[in-house]
């Protein structure tokens, strides 16, 4: 198989914005297009990542063709993934897939989500529609959709965490959301902040939550690691996208699966990172998921945030540009979001929130929820 290099990255600002999701994506494909010095004509295919766009606007089928039509792309092999909140993710993949195996030189990934903020229920129906339906009835009833999602989200850990733990994790991403220009919670928030806003689910509140937001990311993948006429660049060192356990306890959970996969395929460790993105849902996601990506042992989750090990200035920062609980959650745009932010740390184009001398980092991303795991589970490690 060939190497896989990033070429180009872009992506929007993740607010609600105004725009319809063809304008949102229009800005990230043009952005990541010209950070890779290429012309529309030159990309071979593109992969498109939406979860809800039928739910919540009633465009199936044909959405990769109907946002990119004004983008130059029409005529090139576009193919349309859906896949709960690992849908960019999952496109990113089989791009990936594409260029590692010589059928395509220079594709695109996009992810994309526009919601319709207008609509509670819609927008209800687009979590619910991340579950088995039949199992969330059975499990908690016809009402609270969004409470349901956190408790699904919530019975991945064995162990549950402090309400002040759960908070300061969300201080942390708050912090570190703070210097991204690009985020939906540009404001730092306090322990007492957090634990004061409203409930949600069990020990969450409001601010443990990510928010769900609008935006659009861009990769350009290429067989060559040339950038702007200079050698080198980020390379995709391990690729790997599995389903869930569903119900069968004997297996390992599919998010720790993945990261051993993708550590095999990269031929590196846990201790060899420098920077990490992760799905940070809820704050109880992140620190479940520090465990099943093997950066620490189970309980000393307290120990790697209270030290600050996981912060902007420590050993492994996490989500240094906010995670989705301060960047914002547009569901099938989050993946190829996170693995745009570790291009630019890689890069070192991240500013205040750079990481220095990054050279190792990893993306983490589940979708759904099925049985006893996450329905989707993909790991990205890139090397610079």
């Amino acid at each position: 198989m060939r190497d896989v290099w990033i070429r180009g990255a872009a992506m929007t600002h993740f607010p609600k914005h105004d725009r319809g999701a063809r304008e949102l994506v229009e800005e990230a494909v043009a952005g990541a297009l010209a950070d890779a010095g290429l012309e529309p004509r030159q990309v071979d295919a593109a992969f498109a990542g939406n979860a809800s766009g039928g739910l919540m606007y009633g465009q199936e089928s044909v959405r990769g063709q109907v946002v990119l039509r004004r983008s130059g792309l029409t005529g090139v092999p576009i193919v349309n993934v859906e896949n709960a909140c690992a849908s960019s993710a999952t496109a990113l993949h089989l791009g990936w897939q594409a260029v590692a195996g010589g059928a395509h030189d220079r594709v695109v990934v996009i992810g994309y989500e526009k919601m319709d903020h207008r609509s509670r229920p819609r927008r209800r129906q687009a979590i619910n529609a991340t579950m088995d339906l039949d199992e969330a009835a059975e499990l908690f009833g016809p009402e609270a959709a969004r409470e349901r999602y956190l408790q699904l989200d919530a019975m991945g850990t064995s162990r549950q965490f402090s309400r002040e733990l759960l908070s300061l994790l969300s201080v942390k991403n708050r912090y570190h959301g703070s210097l991204n220009e690009l985020a939906h919670h540009r404001q730092p928030v306090t322990v007492e902040q957090v634990l004061a806003s409203p409930a949600v689910s069990g020990s969450l509140t409001s601010l443990m939550c990510a928010p769900l937001t609008d935006g659009a990311a861009c990769l350009v993948l290429c067989s060559s690691g040339s950038r702007h006429g200079r050698a080198g660049g980020v390379r995709v060192a391990a690729s790997v996208l599995l389903s869930g356990r569903g119900d069968d306890m004997r297996r390992r959970s599919s998010i720790q699966e993945t990261a051993r996969q993708a550590y095999e395929a990269a031929g590196v460790g846990p201790e060899d990172l420098d920077v990490v993105e992760v799905a940070d849902v809820t704050s109880l996601a992140e620190l479940y998921v520090y465990r099943e990506l093997g950066l620490c042992r189970e309980g000393d989750e307290e120990r790697l945030l209270k030290e600050r090990t996981v912060w902007l200035g420590g050993r492994l920062p996490v989500n240094p540009s906010g995670g989705v609980l301060a960047r914002g959650h547009p569901m099938g745009a989050t993946g190829a979001a996170q693995v745009v932010e570790l291009t630019w740390q890689l890069e070192g184009r991240c500013g205040q929130r750079q990481v220095p001398a990054s050279r190792l980092a990893l993306a983490q991303v589940a979708g759904g929820w099925i049985g006893t795991d996450v329905a989707a589970s993909c790991v990205h490690v890139l090397q610079a």
